[in-house]
């Protein structure tokens, strides 16, 4: 099994557990009392999905990840998981208009963690849980082709460029800055920004801000030629998922007893999940490199603290109850001139000001002690990943990184014991077949 750490382990856990959590919804200011005897005119609710509609997402979600899982891991079928990902991203993508979005669903959950006064639909709980149990049981078959923005990127790549390492390994910190982000915003109750900037749903729903719209069109681009762009560079599901893949029971692998080092797995994979053999392990070095490495830790974790206890003040004024705060003082100092129509409403209520004042004074607390917390956490990730890439593994043959993996099945056409290709080297002699190069000439040659 594959290493994890406690602190990941924990904060994961504490994300699924908090998927549990119901409550009942407040409301923020009450209605203003006239003296007039004027009657509030009856609130209008537009109807919302209905519930079978939420009891179909859940039954395709759980089918697609199921059907997901058996392409992979038994098909190994290419052609399969691109069949299931234009069928995951018409159904969730184009005509649930990327909604409800396992993505997003970290902002719920968090919220529900922080907040016990949100309540966590069930379909958004299920859309959490159920993509992280797959994951723990088959690797990321999520990813594969069930999740509509993978589907889409990997839909349109045609031509896979490798990333080189030393530009990859910095791009792949992205994802968890973007997590320690979304989890802050969403705990404080502040904003959701993994929805408000997803680049694909404005796609999905033929319309939104043309500057999101542009985005996605712009990601789409760079996808066809760097395989799946937000999905190794943006995506904080994905980090979630890429930790716990690390313990999945069973998950996309190359047999030791077949594998010819061909390196044609190693050509093909798109995202640098295959890790090369390597047999030329310095063991002091790597105990130096350890040693290292584990004593600068404190100084990656501090410095996440301060990065994160500057960016608190900043990321508070993106919640409107801090907002509001200071726009009712700067009006009632002088300092601006008229007011404006959140400051009106909220005059009309006849709420406290002083009440308004504490409640964002509790929001910048709250955002004091989280988000250095929270960018600790990350200084410590970025560490303990800095420790593990300096100290290489010692292995005699190929495998699958399962944390890199997006189970996109493209190594499976192109390994000479893949089902489709015994035919291609049964044609072959015995001493063709012992031959690397020819057999990766034979399977490898032909076009896809």
């Amino acid at each position: 099994m594959s290493r994890k750490t406690p602190v990941i382990s924990f904060f994961a856990g504490g994300l699924v557990l908090a998927a549990g959590r119901a409550a009942w919804a407040i409301e923020r200011f009450p209605p203003p009392d006239f003296e007039t005897g004027h009657q509030l005119p009856p609130t209008e609710r537009t109807a919302g999905n209905p519930g079978w509609y939420d009891a179909l997402d859940i039954t395709v979600l759980f089918a697609a990840l199921s059907v997901g899982a058996w392409l992979v891991l038994k098909a190994r079928s290419r052609k399969g998981v691109v069949g299931l990902a234009i069928a995951c991203l018409v159904y969730f993508g184009f005509w649930r208009n990327g909604c409800v979005c396992a993505i997003g669903s970290i902002q719920n959950v968090t919220l529900a963690l922080f907040d016990s006064g949100y309540a966590l639909p069930v379909v958004v709980g299920a859309f959490f849980l159920l993509p992280i149990a797959f994951t723990l049981l088959f690797g990321r078959v999520f990813c594969a082709g069930v999740c509509p923005l993978g589907a889409i990127q990997d839909l349109v790549s045609f031509r896979a460029l490798r990333v080189p390492e030393w530009l990859e390994q910095p791009l792949r910190v992205l994802p968890y800055v973007y997590l320690a982000l979304a989890v802050v915003l969403a705990a404080t109750g502040s904003a959701f920004v993994i929805c408000e900037y997803d680049p694909f749903v404005g796609i999905f729903r033929l319309s939104g801000g043309v500057a999101m719209i542009v985005f996605g069109v712009v990601l789409l681009a760079a996808g066809m030629f760097v395989v799946r762009p937000y999905c190794r560079y943006l995506c904080p599901y994905g980090v979630v998922l890429g930790w716990l893949s690390r313990a999945s029971l069973l998950h996309a692998r190359i047999d030791p007893t077949k594998c010819i080092k061909c390196r044609l797995c190693e050509d093909s994979c798109p995202v640098n999940a295959i890790n090369l053999p390597d047999e030329r392990v310095d063991v002091q070095a790597n105990r130096r490199r350890l040693v290292l490495g584990l004593a600068v830790l404190p100084v990656f974790v501090l410095a996440g603290a301060l990065l994160g206890y500057g960016l608190a003040s900043p990321l508070s004024r993106m919640n409107t109850t801090v907002q509001l705060a200071e726009r009712m003082h700067a009006e009632q100092a002088g300092a601006v001139e008229g007011v404006i129509k959140e400051t009106e409403a909220f005059r009309a209520t006849g709420a406290s000001v002083t009440r308004l004042y504490a409640d964002a004074l509790a929001v910048r607390r709250r955002f004091a002690w989280l988000t250095p917390t929270a960018f600790a956490l990350l200084g410590l990730m970025v560490g303990l990943k800095r420790v593990r890439l300096s100290v290489p593994a010692w292995r005699d043959e190929y495998e699958i990184e399962a944390s890199r993996c997006v189970a996109c099945a493209r190594c499976f056409e192109y390994c000479p014991h893949d089902a489709r290709n015994v035919a291609l080297l049964q044609q072959l002699t015995a001493e063709q077949r012992d031959d690397p190069e020819v057999v990766a000439l034979t399977v490898g040659g032909i076009d896809r």
